[in-house]
């Protein structure tokens, strides 16, 4: 349209121009042709503005930056769809769905074009099929009423935050998996796409050039339309509440007010959520409300409609699931083909072993990992961790500008990961009385072990007192981090002080630079735990001289497996380690899963710990003896 001169408006409100449009978007509406030779009525002008029917193809805004309310396994969060965070690049050819259903190909409408973000929108182009079926959903985007749009999407990267004392979570960086039409989407502003059209007013009314907005007006005006969208209110509210020049404490209220008058007034509207018969999914829910019965704990929201069912009930769904007829079926024949088949009732059950059993490993780990740096490592070779020495001193440039070069040593601490298994059977008598307790008590019985295990192998670490690269033992007179004779005996202040002088002048590889290790934790087995705790009390002293320098400073870790000969202070890791622990990186943490074992009448689980540790440096720890 080629304009004769600037833009008119009328007195009641102004109307945007025609913004730019991609090689890809329509100018306006066609009119529709009928299908197979039969009229086809409707009204053009209810169609959307992008709908072009020879074509078959419409625009679509399919995600805004409008808040929705979610639910996890945390509870209640707001979701935010950043769109500059949307992957643009290989979305052509993503299905258009019918209300997100996957169970059918004819709920395939079409597919996905083309797309492009402009601000906080993102607008893809939809190419709809020509197959007959879909010609009811061609009608009913002519005649205006379908206009919902919904997503599935997969985030790669949250931003996590809070406002107003709700928890939200943004979506940085994710990426779409399917596009599809729906009568009630959850997001209120992801609609097929009118463009936004110019109207010429009647000579009667057209009276002025727009109006001067200054930047508080606009900032009055994006305020006002941003407190409307957090309320899912319709945006007329929010230019009913701009043009009578409402402040932002008058449109608050008056927002308010409409919420209030919504919830007493309009009938309940659940937003498309539609029932996810994804496998993995159900499997998921299963395992959660199977350690539930198992363990008891936390149980998520979703999970609790398999609560109430029984072993049985999980094994001939499963069945059922996998094309399975179980009627007729005993108990024992239920079990007995839910096991030895390609169903998922023994996966559900390994979770559920799983996560029960990795709560009660975690619940029971030793606090000499405190002391340590975690790895994950590739495969069971041996690893090496290389330190390299300290830098030294800048040194003044030479008259001819030269700068000297400095050299650094390396140092190197070799470990290997071991693997440390036990097995589990589900006995065909615990399946048919459906005992979940005492399968949680095994499985929470093989968690303990495995931590007990890591406590044994790290006990051992310090006790064995090993030699190093260098050939020399961790502790030895040599390095100095031994206790002098006439300095020994039970923690106390006085012994605290001085260890604490020996490691905070302690020199690094080069034997020169010091390095300045901050001790941090205080080691002791059981039979030192009583002077510990009164050499790190912070009392209410009545003089300065009866202040206690480690009051509230130095932690305790009490380690009942270690003698009463030695204890220990050692630096925060996060600063200096002194020792490490690995896992392998495919399994990290106790492992269980299930094995084939036909000769076994139930069900048959491992457990396993791909675990190792070892010394990095020694500068970090002090070890004194315990007795005199």
């Amino acid at each position: 349209m080629n304009w004769a001169g600037p833009p008119k408006i009328s007195t009641r409100k102004s109307t945007p121009t025609v913004p730019a449009r991609p090689s890809w978007a329509l100018t306006s509406p066609r009119p529709i042709p009928a299908p197979r030779g039969t009229p086809m009525p409707f009204d053009a002008s209810l169609a959307p503005a992008t709908f072009d029917p020879d074509a078959r193809t419409v625009e679509a805004v399919i995600a805004t930056g409008t808040p929705v309310q979610r639910r996890d396994a945390r509870g209640v969060f707001t979701e935010i769809l950043v769109c500059s965070g949307l992957e643009t690049a290989n979305v052509t050819g993503l299905p258009v769905l019918d209300s997100h259903r996957t169970d059918s190909v004819r709920a395939t409408l079409g597919t996905v074009a083309a797309i492009r973000i402009e601000g906080d929108q993102a607008i893809a182009l939809l190419k709809l099929s020509a197959a007959a079926d879909v010609t009811p959903v061609l009608e009913r985007i002519a005649d205006g009423t379908l206009r919902g749009v919904s997503i599935g999407y997969r985030v790669r990267r949250w931003a996590d935050g809070a406002s107003g004392g709700t928890r939200t979570r943004r979506a940085v960086d994710w990426c779409l998996t399917e596009v599809t039409l729906t009568s009630n989407p959850a997001d209120p502003n992801a609609r097929l796409r009118d463009n936004e059209r110019t109207e010429t007013m009647p000579e009667d009314i057209i009276t002025t050039d727009p109006p001067v907005v200054d930047e508080a007006e606009r900032t009055r005006r994006r305020e006002i339309r941003a407190l409307v969208r957090s309320a899912n209110l319709d945006a007329q509210v929010a230019d009913d509440l701009i043009d009578a020049g409402a402040d932002l404490t008058r449109a608050k209220a008056e927002i308010f007010d409409a919420q209030q008058n919504r919830q007493r007034s309009a009938p309940i509207i659940r937003s498309h959520a539609p029932a996810n018969d994804d496998p993995a999914v159900i499997t998921r829910r299963q395992s959660e409300a199977m350690a539930y019965r198992m363990a008891g704990g936390d149980l998520p929201e979703d999970a609790r409609a398999y609560v109430n069912m029984s072993l049985r009930d999980m094994a001939a769904d499963s069945l059922a699931r996998n094309g399975v007829s179980t009627r007729g079926m005993s108990s024992d024949e239920v079990f007995t083909r839910a096991a030895h088949t390609s169903s998922d009732f023994p996966l559900v059950v390994s979770n559920a072993a799983n996560k029960v059993a990795l709560d009660t490993y975690k619940a029971a780990e030793s606090p000499l990992k405190k002391l340590c740096r975690q790895r994950t490592l590739p495969n069971f070779k041996e690893n090496t961790a290389i330190r390299l020495s300290e830098m030294g001193r800048l040194e003044p440039l030479s008259e001819a500008g030269e700068i000297k070069a400095t050299s650094r040593t390396e140092n190197g601490e070799t470990m290997k990961l071991g693997t440390l298994a036990r097995g589990l059977s589900v006995s065909r008598e615990n399946l048919i009385n459906d005992d979940l307790g005492l399968l949680g008590d095994m499985t929470a019985a093989l968690g303990e072990a495995a931590a007990q295990t890591e406590a044994d192998e790290l006990v051992k670490l310090i006790t064995g007192n090993p030699a190093m690269s260098d050939g020399t033992p961790v502790f030895d007179d040599s390095r100095g981090n031994v206790s002098a004779p006439g300095l020994e005996g039970a923690p106390s202040v006085n012994l605290l002080i001085e260890m604490r002088r020996k490691m905070r002048t302690r020199t690094g590889q080069d034997g020169k630079t010091i390095i300045s290790v901050a001790p941090r934790y205080v080691l002791v087995g059981a039979d030192h735990e009583t002077e510990a705790e009164k050499a790190l009390a912070s009392i209410q002293p009545n003089k300065v001289d009866d202040v206690n320098p480690f009051g509230g400073k130095l932690s305790l870790l009490v380690e009942p497996r270690l003698p009463a000969d030695f204890w220990y202070v050692f630096a925060d890791p996060a600063r200096l380690a002194a020792m490490q622990y690995a896992y392998l990186s495919a399994a990290q943490g106790v492992q269980i899963q299930r094995t084939e074992a036909w000769d076994t009448l139930g069900l048959k689980f491992r457990a396993f710990l791909d675990f190792g540790c070892g010394w990095l440096d020694w500068r970090p720890a002090h070890r004194i003896a315990g007795s005199v």
